[in-house]
């Protein structure tokens, strides 16, 4: 399995960024995935999903600034950041989803995650 994130850098608040994930290794038109990030010192969270059918949730602290979607002819999922804030700066990456009803069940799927891309917000 290969989860290939790429399309971070530096921007300045209120700018966007759009993130891409390509992967390889599993069947991806019927996972469920989605996108991840790590602050300095601090644990991964979940950010966004979107199932198979194109459904998507978000977590609070991105709603209505960032936009999850998928191309299945390409294996990939794409990350469009709006409204940049300082506090979105960490390392960005994908992976396939156990889903659950509740945010807090939602478990990756794969072990491996790749590098990540790093997205750094700043003036």
């Amino acid at each position: 399995v290969q989860l290939q994130a790429s399309g971070g850098g530096l921007v300045q608040p209120g700018g966007s960024l759009r993130l891409s994930c390509a992967a390889s290794g599993f069947m991806f038109r019927p996972r469920a995935m989605g996108w991840y990030r790590q602050a300095p010192g601090k644990q991964r969270e979940l950010v966004a999903t979107i199932t198979s059918g194109g459904s998507t949730n978000y977590a609070d602290s991105v709603k209505g600034r960032f936009t999850i979607s998928r191309d299945n002819a390409k294996n990939t999922v794409y990350l469009q950041m709006n409204s940049l804030k300082p506090e979105d700066t960490a390392v960005y990456y994908c992976n396939a989803l156990a889903l659950s009803s509740s945010w807090d069940l939602i478990r990756p799927i794969f072990g491996s995650w790749g590098p990540g891309t790093l997205v750094t917000v700043s003036s």
